[in-house]
C-alpha cells in the first residue's frame, strides 16, 4: 500500500456531564440533526420570503406555516429514519426484538426511511392545510443537502458506515478491528472515506445546484423541477458512491462479499443503490414533466 492517512483524534462526544449517577452527552450526530434542521428551517423561510422566485410571485406557504410544519417534518425524520432502517437493512433481529426499535439512542437510521418520513409528514400537513404539495416540496427539498452534509460529517467523526479498501492516498486508517481487518492485506487496511464522498455530492454539491437553480434560474416558476432534482441527484450521487461504501455486515457473506442485496436485469446491487433507484426515477419523471410545461409567471 502506497500510503494512508490516519484517522483523526475527534471523540463522538463533543463533552458529557455526571448528573446525579446519571451520564448525559452532547454527540456530534446529534448535533448535526439540530443544526442542519434550523440551518434547513431557515433556507426555506428566506425563500417564501423572496416573492419573486414564485409561481405568480406568490409564496406557497407563510413562514409561520412553514414553522407549523417543521414539527411534523422532525416527526417524520425520526420515525421514518429509524422504522427505515429497522424494515430495510435489519427486519430480522427487530422482529426477534420488537423493543429495540425504541432504542434510538444506539443508533441505527436510514436516509431513504427518513426521507418517506418527511414526504408522509408534508403529505398529511399540505393536505390539511389545502398546499399545493408539489410546490411545497420543491421548498422543501431546497432544506435537505444541510442535514445530509453535517450528518455525513457526522459519520466520519463517529468512524461509521466507511467505505471500502482502497491504496488511493486519501485512504484512512479507521479504528476499530471491523475496519482495519482486510482479508487480502497484512496488516491495518485504509478504506475509502465514503462518509466524505458522500457529504460532498450529497450535500455540498447538491446544495449548491438546487439554490442556484431557484435563485438564479426561476426553478420554482416550474413546479416539480427543484424537487425532480433533489430526487435525481441524491439518487446518482448515493448509487454512485455505494460502489465505494462498504455494505452493511449483514449483507456480507461468504458466498456474497460484495455485499449484494438483489439483482435487477443481471446487475447485482447494493441495498443503498437498490433504494436510489426509485428516487432516480422519480426524480427524472419529475424533471421531464416540469420541463415540458410552460413555467408559470406574470
Amino acid at each position: 500500500m502506497n500510503a494512508m492517512i490516519p484517522f483523526p483524534d475527534i471523540s463522538p462526544d463533543i463533552f458529557s456531564i455526571s448528573l446525579w449517577g446519571m451520564e448525559f452527552a452532547l454527540r456530534w450526530y446529534a448535533l448535526a440533526y439540530i443544526v442542519g434542521i434550523i440551518i434547513g428551517w431557515r433556507l426555506v423561510v428566506m425563500t417564501v420570503k423572496t416573492p419573486r422566485l414564485w409561481p405568480d410571485d406568490t409564496p406557497v406557504m407563510t413562514p409561520a406555516q412553514i414553522e407549523d410544519m417543521l414539527t411534523w417534518i422532525i416527526l417524520g425524520v425520526i420515525l421514518g429514519g429509524r422504522l427505515g432502517y429497522v424494515l430495510f437493512y435489519q427486519p430480522g433481529a427487530y422482529l426477534g426484538d420488537p423493543l429495540a426499535i425504541l432504542a434510538i439512542w444506539e443508533g441505527g437510521m436510514a436516509f431513504h426511511g427518513g426521507l418517506i418520513g418527511v414526504v408522509v409528514a408534508a403529505w398529511v400537513y399540505t393536505t390539511r392545510h389545502r398546499i399545493n404539495k408539489l410546490t411545497a416540496a420543491d421548498a422543501i427539498v431546497v432544506g435537505v443537502p444541510p442535514g445530509i452534509l453535517l450528518g455525513r460529517f457526522a459519520n466520519f467523526i463517529n468512524a461509521e458506515l466507511w467505505g471500502r479498501p482502497t491504496e488511493l492516498p486519501w485512504g484512512v486508517v479507521f479504528p476499530g478491528r471491523a475496519a482495519q481487518y482486510c482479508p487480502d492485506i497484512a496488516g491495518a487496511c485504509a478504506r475509502h472515506p465514503s462518509q466524505l464522498y458522500e457529504a460532498t455530492l450529497e450535500g455540498a454539491l447538491l446544495l449548491i445546484v438546487l439554490l442556484w437553480m431557484v435563485w438564479r434560474r426561476g426553478a420554482f416558476k416550474r413546479p416539480g423541477l427543484t424537487c425532480g432534482t433533489f430526487f435525481a441527484g441524491y439518487g446518482l450521487s448515493r448509487f454512485a458512491v455505494e460502489f465505494m461504501r462498504q455494505p452493511d455486515a449483514q449483507f456480507v457473506t461468504e458466498g456474497n462479499p460484495l455485499g449484494l442485496a438483489a439483482h435487477v436485469g443481471g446487475y447485482g446491487l447494493t441495498m443503498g443503490q437498490l433504494l436510489s433507484l426509485p428516487m432516480i426515477v422519480l426524480g427524472a419523471f419529475l424533471i421531464v414533466r416540469a420541463r415540458r410545461g410552460k413555467p408559470v409567471v406574470t
